[in-house]
């Protein structure tokens, strides 16, 4: 692991050639404060950002590009890794930050173009990002105001997640993007995919002749994906009633962690074969059955603050997913997320089988199980039965476990995303073949979702989560 990281470290060492002129919609908003202007910074300073660099924000109020930096170093400070910046750090950084507001629509550009002329004028030809920091609902009208002001040609576009709110919406948006921008400059961020630990999946199994052999039906029971979270959704109520935590992490992230857990070998690691894998065994993903799928709602949901006393809204959502391959075919891919739980995580495990035969048979049920911390800078986990010390046979369970953080220092998942966005790298990026078969798969539940079940906040969710299970129960 040591080297794979050392591997990966490498390929962030410098950022793009080419000049980047980096417009963020939604520069002011909750998105951008507390992921994307921070992880700007953190790029600046590993030197990650290419040499003629300008950050371009724009929203619909005004304000003057010093009012405009100080927001920006506010939420640096309240929102990034360390929370410190520099003086001269921050001074250099700052030289490069505008502000253009008046907003942005087809009939109005507000005052991005004369701020674009001006940022041109300072770095010359320059790589245009636009990344839309803003609600899904507001995608289509950007993308057309884009095109409408002749910025779309070879530009890169960034659209945070959700990519469609429904099978209809993703079909009406899908098309209506394409309309303006080919495949290859579009970016659908997932930042679950940017996660050092994620990527690690793709070299651990493959680089790795212990793990690449053992990776399927024959010897992995169950594959769990479980992000409990002990957080409330007050502070953004209103998209939360309208989403839910189906479509909010099941349908968005979490399919497509089970996507890189369950693909086939790529022919290499490099985008095109990767996107190719993950989007071909997200179509062998079965639809699911509402009978495999709990739904949950804490108790004191609907006493907050913008939320309807009499709302449906699921706060906790788990599902039993099946991939029909050869290689995963009855093995159960099970996920899990929600809101107020005991604890927060973000766990990936591939339960391994118990022996069928042989001298030892009866181990523990958690015996043996690979698991991968998807949290913070990442860690992987080997569980292994092994004898108790003594004179006696009794068997327990002892853990393998390398911390990230100790053999590589990993970009952050959005900082890591950004940088393959400059360097045009999409390997870790969705594609619409992918996400049209994941609405399909959604479907049959969007269609009779189950009731939810009321839990207490605190605890482990709704305990009909636990039946879908084997016999491992949730590690």
């Amino acid at each position: 692991m040591t080297a794979a990281s050392s591997a990966r470290k490498n390929t962030t060492q410098s950022g793009t050639g080419t000049a980047v002129i980096f417009i963020l919609f939604g520069s002011t908003g909750d998105l951008a404060k507390r992921m994307v202007l921070p992880s700007l910074y953190e790029l600046h300073r590993r030197d990650l950002l290419p040499d003629g660099w300008q950050l371009i924000g724009n929203g619909r109020g005004d304000r003057t590009d010093d009012e405009f930096r100080q927001h920006v170093k506010d939420a640096i400070e309240e929102f990034g890794s360390d929370g410190s910046v520099s003086a001269d750090e921050w001074a250099s950084f700052a030289e490069t930050i505008h502000f253009a507001g008046g907003g942005f629509s087809v009939d109005d550009p507000g005052r991005l173009l004369e701020v674009l002329d001006a940022a041109r004028g300072a770095v010359g030809s320059a790589q245009l990002v636009h990344y839309l920091a803003l609600p899904p609902t507001t995608f289509v009208d950007y993308t057309k105001a884009i095109a409408a002001h002749g910025l779309a040609k070879d530009s890169r576009v960034v659209y945070e997640k959700p990519f469609g709110t429904s099978p209809d919406g993703f079909r009406t948006l899908d098309e209506a993007v394409h309309q303006s921008l080919d495949e290859k400059q579009i970016y659908r961020i997932d930042h679950f995919l940017g996660k050092e630990s994620t990527q690690n999946l793709h070299v651990l199994r493959f680089a790795n002749g212990l793990f690449a052999g053992v990776w399927n039906r024959e010897h992995v029971a169950e594959v769990q994906i479980d992000v409990p979270e002990t957080l409330d959704i007050a502070d953004r109520a209103a998209f939360y009633d309208a989403t839910g935590a189906f479509l909010d992490m099941i349908v968005t992230h979490l399919f497509q962690v089970a996507a890189e857990v369950a693909m086939e070998p790529p022919v290499s690691l490099g985008a095109d074969d990767l996107l190719d894998a993950r989007e071909s065994v997200i179509a062998a993903f079965r639809p699911l059955d509402p009978t495999e799928v709990v739904f949950g709602q804490y108790d004191g949901y609907r006493d907050t603050e913008g939320i309807p006393e009499d709302s449906t809204t699921e706060t906790f959502a788990a599902v039993r997913l099946w991939v029909d391959t050869d290689r995963w075919r009855d093995v159960p891919f099970l996920l899990r997320t929600g809101k107020m739980l005991d604890h927060s995580s973000q766990r990936l495990s591939l339960v391994f089988r118990a022996p069928a035969d042989g001298p030892v048979t009866d181990t523990p049920k958690d015996g043996t199980v690979l698991t991968f911390d998807l949290a913070g800078d990442g860690a992987i986990d080997l569980a292994v039965t092994i004898k108790e010390p003594g004179s006696g046979t009794d068997l327990s369970v002892a853990h393998m476990t390398e911390q990230l953080d100790e053999v590589a220092d990993g970009l952050s998942p959005y900082a890591r995303l950004i940088v393959d966005v400059l360097r045009g790298d999409r390997s870790l990026f969705t594609r619409p073949d992918g996400l049209a078969h994941v609405w399909e798969v959604a479907a049959p539940v969007l269609a009779n979702p189950p009731a939810p079940r009321p839990y207490a906040a605190g605890s482990t969710g709704p305990a009909a989560a636990d039946d879908l299970c084997g016999g491992s129960g949730w590690i």
